[in-house]
């Protein structure tokens, strides 16, 4: 599958040039369209997903809430999004985590401080296929 993205929104282009583009990808075999948008309320995607979904019910629509963090996966879905991507939250989970285990092991001179907070080596391990 192809999505074609679309940055009309963040550009500052609007919800009207955002719909001909998506139009044109999609004529041009785009499998789906994933709609951004820089602002920290849901309300132009979900006016955006509107109006698309009057043409293209079935078409899978993707947004990205980093943004727009307040707002619920169920609302979203049913503005029309079948694919929701938390982009970067995880990382930026693991990010904090390694700053602060990073931070201990200086600050002790050794790990046994923390491994309380880390899952065991032999966890590790079992996460890859086929090895023990």
């Amino acid at each position: 599958m192809i999505f074609a993205r679309l940055e009309s929104l963040i550009a500052g282009y609007g919800i009207e040039d955002a719909l001909e583009r998506a139009h044109s990808y999609i004529k041009s075999g785009a499998s789906g369209i994933m709609i951004h948008s820089c602002k920290d309320t849901p309300n132009e995607i979900i006016d955006f997903s509107k109006i698309f979904r009057k043409k293209y019910p079935k078409l899978p629509l993707i947004c990205v809430p980093t943004a727009y963090s307040m707002t619920y996966h169920k609302e979203l879905s049913d503005a029309g999004f079948n694919i929701i991507i938390y982009a970067n939250h995880m990382l930026r989970a693991a990010y904090k985590a390694m700053e602060y285990v990073s931070h201990e092991i200086l600050k002790h001179g050794r790990t046994a401080e923390i491994e309380k907070d880390c899952i065991s080596v032999k966890k590790v391990i079992n996460l890859i296929p086929n090895v023990s």
